[in-house]
């Protein structure tokens, strides 16, 4: 009876992303213009859309679950370190939203690829920056989707394997079906539940604890270490330095948040979003891992990992509570593969196979075509998915150093600078991608700093050193960027 009272919330929250994604396909709707609704929504998006969908396919299992596994082993340290995230929203929609949009709408832009071909003009930065998506997002994807088989596997005493078959069809199909509209609506759906979830666990454990006083109290006692900004010594300095790299400034570089600049209705929208985004991402970061901390005097000595969170949530919440708050790491989740799924297809149907294979294709095929690649790519992703690694947070930070090593300096500089070609965003994209890799594999740390931080350093210079080796870009695209 408990297990009905668990599953019957969660089978209607997947019942109701599945009629969304129905109701708005745009092959039930007969869209004029398969591409443009399918991959971008028509440039539809308001304020608080436009905030959710930015934010939820930030966070995901790595926000619900793998950070407050770290956060349960090294305490407040890690929520200080989280809490570099919160300008995301305010970074990326004010730096890059109001120019990357105007932009893309004088291209008919639909794909960050469609901007790096009409900024520089050269085919081999589409098919390198193509390659780096399709790479660093099945792992980033991966991720995800191990971490909502996990949640199925210990909340509903479910196998895994049974918890990622549910998960993977329930995604897969809103995502194949209901394409970029969808995916933006569920979003905001999705980070409304991840909120609502968040503050029942906080306040459940919080009760469960006595109080917060006497929380943090019992945590003193088990370790004061855990209590201190640096976690005794075991975050170290270089480590918080570069953390401000990979989750604060580098996701500048993150295409999936990039793409969401294209698809909002108006400025008015866009400032919204930026309210709403920066205190939805601050809330939702200290939040959750501070639920992970509190972990530490209520369940004490355990070794969970990525379970923390579930097992915090069976222990203290009654079924049908359950059965409501596995709504939150599981909208997390959901909302970060959609996101990525669905760019994926694109830059396989639009920047790859429209561009260099078939260029002249009628709307009925190409919407096969992206609905057959969509479906395709997430049955991979759920099949690399079947025997997952332990934890989930490392591959994730991975993931994230890769795409900003690659994109960031190609997508801020080509905005903003107007010397940037197609020699330096080359040069600088292959330098990154083979730094990064390369220190992430030997593990090669200067003074305990992250891989990414080298990385962005020098990938920097090579692209203002190849900028002023190549040739000049042309008066016509200049207008069309900085006139």
């Amino acid at each position: 009876m408990d297990k009905v009272k668990l599953i019957v919330p969660l089978m209607i929250y997947l019942g109701i992303t599945l009629y969304i994604a129905y109701y708005n396909s745009p092959r039930r709707k007969k869209s004029k213009d398969f591409t443009n609704e399918y991959f971008i929504g028509n440039r539809s998006m308001g304020g608080f859309v436009l905030a959710m969908t930015v934010i939820a396919t930030y966070t995901g299992a790595s926000s619900f679950l793998g950070g407050p596994g770290v956060a349960y082993n090294l305490g407040l340290g890690w929520v200080l370190l989280a809490s570099i995230q919160i300008p995301t929203a305010f970074l990326t929609l004010g730096i890059l939203g109001k120019k990357l949009a105007i932009i893309s709408r004088k291209i008919n832009g639909i794909t960050i690829n469609d901007f790096l071909r009409a900024r520089y003009e050269n085919k081999w930065v589409v098919i390198i920056s193509s390659v780096a998506i399709l790479v660093f997002f099945m792992a980033y994807m991966v991720v995800q989707v191990i971490g909502g088989a996990r949640l199925f596997e210990v909340l509903t005493g479910l196998d895994y394997t049974i918890g990622l078959f549910i998960f993977g069809f329930a995604v897969i199909f809103y995502t194949v079906f209901g394409g970029f509209k969808t995916v933006a609506i569920t979003d905001a759906i999705q980070g409304v539940i991840m909120l609502i979830s968040s503050v029942i666990l906080f306040w459940i454990l919080k009760e469960a604890g006595g109080g917060m006083r006497n929380i943090m109290k019992t945590i003193y006692e088990i370790d004061p270490n855990l209590l201190t900004p640096t976690s005794g010594g075991a975050i170290s300095k270089p480590f918080i330095m570069s953390f401000w790299v990979l989750v604060g400034v580098g996701l500048l570089g993150l295409p999936q948040t990039t793409i969401r600049c294209m698809g909002f209705k108006d400025t008015k929208s866009l400032h919204r979003a930026m309210v709403i985004g920066t205190f939805v991402v601050g809330f939702l970061m200290i939040m959750m891992n501070l639920i992970g901390v509190m972990g530490i005097a209520i369940m004490p000595n355990e070794h969970l990992g990525d379970k923390v969170i579930p097992m915090l949530a069976i222990r203290n919440l009654s079924p049908i509570l359950l059965g409501v708050f596995i709504g939150g790491p599981l909208a997390a989740i959901m909302s970060t593969v959609d996101s990525l799924l669905i760019q994926t297809s694109s830059t396989i149907v639009k920047d790859i196979y429209i561009n260099y294979i078939a260029t002249e294709v009628d709307d009925q095929k190409l919407s096969k075509i992206s609905l057959w690649t969509t479906l395709i790519m997430g049955v991979s992703v759920f099949a690399l998915a079947y025997h997952p690694p332990e934890f989930i947070v490392w591959l994730n930070l991975f993931a994230l150093g890769g795409l900003e090593a690659v994109f960031m300096w190609p997508i801020l500089l080509g905005l903003y600078w107007k010397r940037a070609n197609s020699t330096g965003a080359l040069y600088s994209m292959g330098a990154s991608l083979v730094i990064y890799i390369t220190f992430t594999i030997f593990k090669i740390n200067i003074y305990g700093i992250h891989q990414i931080v080298p990385t962005i350093f020098l990938g920097g210079l090579v692209f203002i050193i190849g900028s002023y080796m190549g040739k000049s870009i042309s008066d016509k695209n200049l207008e069309i960027f900085f006139d």
